[in-house]
């Protein structure tokens, strides 16, 4: 797969909750379609969360089913998730 069409599936999820690891942030977004990577962004100084992270999906139906819900809550929180600009 071409690495546009990879970017093209990617989202970038900000807001993220510090609880959240890549574990958890596959399995909220596995409800929409099958998850390539799902990558948590982590401060290499602190090894903290940063509160943003990046899904992509392997079929565009499912990057689709995400990107158009209106709200994602996870933990209690509203994630701000839009399309990745690479």
């Amino acid at each position: 797969m071409s690495n546009a069409v990879r970017s093209i599936q990617k989202l970038f999820v900000g807001n993220l909750p510090w609880t959240v690891g890549q574990k958890e942030l596959k399995l909220y977004f596995s409800k929409f379609g099958h998850i390539q990577t799902a990558s948590v962004i982590f401060d290499k100084a602190t090894g903290m969360s940063r509160g943003y992270a990046f899904v992509t999906f392997s079929t565009r139906d499912g990057f689709n089913s995400a990107s158009n819900k209106t709200n994602h809550v996870l933990d209690g929180r509203v994630l701000n998730v839009q399309v990745a600009t690479s």
